[in-house]
């Protein structure tokens, strides 16, 4: 397993190799939540980097938002950046060791960053924090990359066998407004808990 700790994620932030970045939160991910009533509901977004969908959702209304990095460096910012938002709350902790319960959670450029031996661990943990019902939402590569990762990639098929025991698939399909320089890449998901 590819050593990915708090240092290695810190030093990516303190040199600025955050090839993740895209300066806004992902298109495909605010159409979806442009979609939903309930602005009460309970959101995660574990791995959030600069948070861009974070604050994209406080403006589509939603109140109760909980932000989750590994990286200190990463959370420093958001605390700054985020300083006047008591909706959105900021935790810096492994996502492996967090506890609570959401309605939804967001996938954007996470699951690509974590070593892929810890797969079903991901995958088992979202439907553990999970509420009944929940459902985890986002986007995945469809794609393999020539260079070790992270970030590392994935397709439609690895998906359906690793999540279909634990939740049902309502979408696990090729995004229709993914950012250019990842377009017919990348699937957006919506997996219901079992």
């Amino acid at each position: 397993m590819k050593n990915l700790t708090q240092s290695y994620w810190n030093n990516r932030w303190k040199t600025g190799q955050t090839g993740w970045d895209i300066g806004y939160a992902s298109p495909a991910i605010v159409h979806y939540f442009e979609g939903i009533k309930n602005k009460n509901a309970k959101i995660l977004i574990p791995g959030c980097g600069n948070a861009y969908e974070a604050e994209a959702l406080y403006n589509l209304g939603f109140n109760a938002i909980t932000i989750l990095d590994i990286s200190d460096e990463a959370v420093i910012r958001l605390n700054e950046k985020f300083d006047d938002y008591p909706e959105i709350r900021i935790i810096c902790q492994n996502f492996f060791d967090h506890s609570d319960s959401y309605d939804l959670i967001v996938e954007q450029t996470f699951f690509c960053a974590l070593d892929p031996s810890l797969r079903k661990a991901y995958a088992e943990k979202m439907h553990q924090l999970l509420r009944t019902n929940g459902k985890l939402v986002g986007l995945l590569f469809n794609r393999d990359f020539e260079n070790e990762g992270p970030p590392f990639g994935g397709n439609k098929a690895e998906y359906e066998e690793l999540f279909a025991p634990l939740f049902e698939i309502k979408k696990l399909e090729i995004a229709q407004n993914s950012i250019p320089q990842r377009q017919k890449n990348e699937v957006f998901i919506e997996f219901i808990k079992k």
